[in-house]
């Protein structure tokens, strides 16, 4: 539905945006990754037109819209700061849009009931902005968006700005409404948690460039360098020197500067001799007592333990 093709942006001497390419398939959520400052936020708002890019076209459903005006690309988007009218009613905030389009009273009506029962706001009509929650004010942006009946939905980290508890529940809500609705949707975040409960792919992003994108699991389980890797999860990364391929069975033995011979599955298909960076996830590590041998078991000492609710959390020292 959506394409970006070689997206540039640059503000000054910066490079917001640096030839950046991806495609959003229908009904999918398409989530945009990365630090602050990497160019996630630009990116969207160069797709919803609010911003005009250097260079690079944006097309969507076959049709190139990198000219067209922002209120006439007809998508919805959601600001992380809420951004309603303090001064409007929620009624009012949600028939914003509508207005402007000049759509008939009745209409207007209609469409604002439908889009406050599908964000379950409905009784709440006649409150104001400061008569609500956090996560209520959301669900009003939430709504406002969709009652114009977008083509796209644009979510600026939509969340960001409420309390843990209400971020996870709201997380599953949003999926929910938007495989309800079938529209497809951008979303913008740099919670990693969060991309992986909503996502149906994830393009993790640095420096205004994307850097892989993929499901998931493709992220998780096969990340394509060590910034993917450490963005994604919790990673141990240990260094040494390839010392032996087995290019039947596409694993590699590393040996660190300490001795510790380490064999794993490769990224790259590498050379004896090569540097190389071992990622070792914290859950594939199991803890047993007593002296035993074999592949990538290896005697170690527990440097400390920390009791975190649901799990342990261990420092342990191997060879140095």
């Amino acid at each position: 539905m959506l394409e970006v093709v070689d997206l540039h942006k640059s503000f000054g001497e910066t490079k917001a945006v640096d030839g950046i390419t991806f495609n959003v398939r229908k009904k999918e959520i398409f989530t945009l990754l990365g630090p602050s400052g990497c160019g996630k936020t630009t990116t969207l708002r160069l797709i919803a037109g609010l911003i005009e890019p250097d260079k690079g076209q944006i097309i969507f459903d076959g049709e190139d819209i990198t000219d067209v005006p922002a209120e006439k690309r007809n998508f919805g988007f959601v600001f992380q700061t809420f951004a309603l009218f303090p001064h409007m009613t929620v009624y009012e905030n949600v028939a914003f849009g509508l207005k402007l389009r000049k759509l008939p009273r009745e209409e207007i009506k209609r469409r604002v009931k439908e889009a406050l029962e599908l964000v379950r706001l409905e009784g709440l009509e006649n409150r104001y902005p400061h008569e609500l929650s956090g996560g209520q004010k959301q669900r009003v942006g939430i709504a406002r968006a969709i009652a114009i009946q977008p083509r796209l939905l644009l979510f600026d980290e939509p969340l960001s700005n409420l309390d843990a508890k209400l971020r996870e529940s709201l997380r599953f809500e949003l999926v929910e409404l938007q495989r309800k609705l079938g529209i497809p949707a951008v979303y913008v975040t740099h919670d990693q948690a969060e991309a992986m409960v909503i996502s149906d792919r994830i393009a993790v992003m640095n420096r205004g460039k994307i850097i892989q994108i993929g499901t998931p699991y493709e992220i998780y389980k096969h990340p394509k360098n060590p910034f993917v890797a450490d963005f994604i999860g919790l990673s141990n990364f240990i260094e040494g020197k390839i010392i032996d391929i087995n290019r039947t069975l596409g694993i590699a033995t590393m040996k660190t500067k300490g001795g510790v011979v380490i064999h794993g599955k490769y990224a790259k298909i590498p050379k004896k001799g090569d540097y190389a960076v071992a990622c070792v996830r914290p859950e594939n590590i199991k803890v047993i007592s007593g002296r035993k041998s074999g592949r990538n078991i290896f005697n170690a000492q527990i440097e400390r333990r920390t009791y975190l609710g649901d799990s342990y959390d261990y420092l342990i020292k191997i060879s140095g």
